[in-house]
């Protein structure tokens, strides 16, 4: 099953890089409706995410900038849980910037290959909190298959928002 894991991430990975290589600058703070997610500078320049524990009512929309943050923040966090590191806070996680972050999530892109291919079959039947919580009963195989379907999400997500943009 590995195998085919690492086949569907490929594919996941073809379409987000599709993606975020068409990327302008313009692109990441463009707001597409008057309520949305996005990130901010702080004084010190560190760009930081809109966020909310408990999701709004009505959702905002999220630009390209706070999606790729929260790429980021999820494929960090995933990373960690799965390869045994410390867990980072979302607090720890800035945006790196127009400039850095497709570099970043190219770099997460990397480890998290790495990590697929040191990954064998038995390795997806261990059990796995991250990121359905305790008890849950998910595997390791459930979480890499979610970062998956999450990762084609925003990419179909930084796709439309890309296009939108230039329709309008």
């Amino acid at each position: 099953m590995i195998e085919q894991i690492r086949n569907q991430f490929d594919l996941a990975w073809a379409l987000a890089d599709l993606h975020l290589s068409a990327l302008s600058e313009g692109d990441f703070t463009w707001e597409p409706a008057p309520l949305v997610w996005t990130v901010h500078r702080d004084a010190t320049g560190v760009w930081w995410p809109d966020w909310a524990d408990t999701e709004p009512d009505p959702i905002p929309v999220p630009t390209i900038a706070w999606t790729t943050w929260h790429m980021l923040f999820w494929w960090s966090t995933t990373l960690a849980h799965v390869g045994g590191y410390p867990v980072p806070e979302r607090a720890e996680i800035p945006w790196p910037g127009p400039e850095g972050c497709v570099m970043r999530i190219r770099q997460l892109s990397e480890r998290w290959r790495e990590l697929l291919v040191s990954l064998s079959d038995a390795d997806l039947v261990v059990p796995s909190v991250f990121p359905w919580g305790e008890g849950s009963g998910r595997t390791v195989a459930d979480t890499v298959l979610w970062l998956n379907v999450e990762l084609t999400k925003n990419a179909a997500e930084i796709g439309q928002l890309r296009m939108l943009r230039a329709a309008v």
